[in-house]
């Protein structure tokens, strides 16, 4: 269920990302709509995409910078960039809580004995 919310998320917050760059959206606060669509979708992230969202995040800024200098087109391409690069700060925001919070309790179930840093040992045993 998570997984299919968090990937409506993602497509709503990408469509919204490109209609908001060519339509004025005055009664809207995008950027915000934005953002709580990336924390929605962050919730799907898995951990194996997380690098590749990191860089993503990184490099939107620069690819929105060389698409701005296009005539005609460009200024709405810059926009479609900041716009993804609101709603992707938001997803990683949410994927790094989650990773932190696993990591925090696979932590605490090592110092107790149980769970899932004990591996499943138990059952080895017999």
């Amino acid at each position: 269920m998570i997984n299919k919310v968090g990937g409506l998320a993602r497509v709503l917050y990408i469509l919204l990302a490109i209609v908001a760059a060519f339509v004025p959206l005055g009664g809207l606060n995008v950027a915000l709509v934005l953002l709580v669509l990336g924390l929605i979708a962050g919730l799907s992230m898995p951990r194996e995409r997380m690098v590749l969202a990191g860089v993503i995040l990184i490099a939107l800024p620069i690819v929105g910078t060389a698409l701005g200098t296009l005539p005609a087109i460009g200024a709405q391409l810059a926009a479609i960039t900041v716009n993804l690069q609101i709603a992707l700060a938001g997803a990683m925001a949410t994927a790094i809580a989650m990773l932190c919070y696993d990591l925090v309790m696979e932590g605490v179930g090592g110092m107790t004995g149980t769970g899932a840093a004990t591996g499943g040992s138990a059952a080895a045993a017999n």
